[in-house]
């Protein structure tokens, strides 16, 4: 596979989490590409749900997207806790978690060497997933904003 049919289906996958995440109302989406910085994934997601019982429907909700793509995630951890779920999905890493927690922990600092992908490169409008989950957001089926 060429680097950038390689590039295109990263970006296809990532497209399709953040959709299947978008739809539990996942807040605060974030993608970073961390290929520059290490070798063992291309992109990292990172997301957050306003409560332990969110962030298992959103990681739920990307995992089924996955599945349904024939695209089945190497582990998941996290899901029975709900406080930080990770889902290895080979060439992206996601991380869904409590807002406290992603706070503690700071991936964004932690990883600032790397560059972050405009969301709406990827079809969605940022300023409308900036409101996410109220019904004038910028979420699938809610909103013109939203550009795909």
């Amino acid at each position: 596979m060429s680097q950038s049919t390689e590039a295109r289906s990263n970006l296809a996958k990532v497209t399709r989490i953040l959709g299947a995440a978008l739809e539990r109302n996942a807040q605060r989406p974030v993608v970073m590409d961390i290929r520059e910085v290490t070798s063992f994934a291309d992109t990292f997601v990172l997301l957050s749900g306003r409560s332990d019982r969110q962030v298992r429907a959103i990681g739920e909700s990307i995992i089924d997207a996955l599945r349904e793509a024939g695209d089945f995630p190497l582990g998941i951890e996290g899901l029975n806790e709900g406080r930080w779920v990770l889902i290895d999905c080979n060439d992206v890493i996601v991380h869904v978690f409590e807002p406290e927690i992603r706070d503690l922990y700071g991936l964004e600092r932690l990883w600032s060497d790397a560059p972050n992908i405009d969301l709406l490169e990827l079809g969605f409008d940022p300023a409308a997933l900036e409101d996410a989950g109220s019904p004038s957001s910028g979420l699938p089926g809610r909103s013109p904003e939203f550009v795909r």
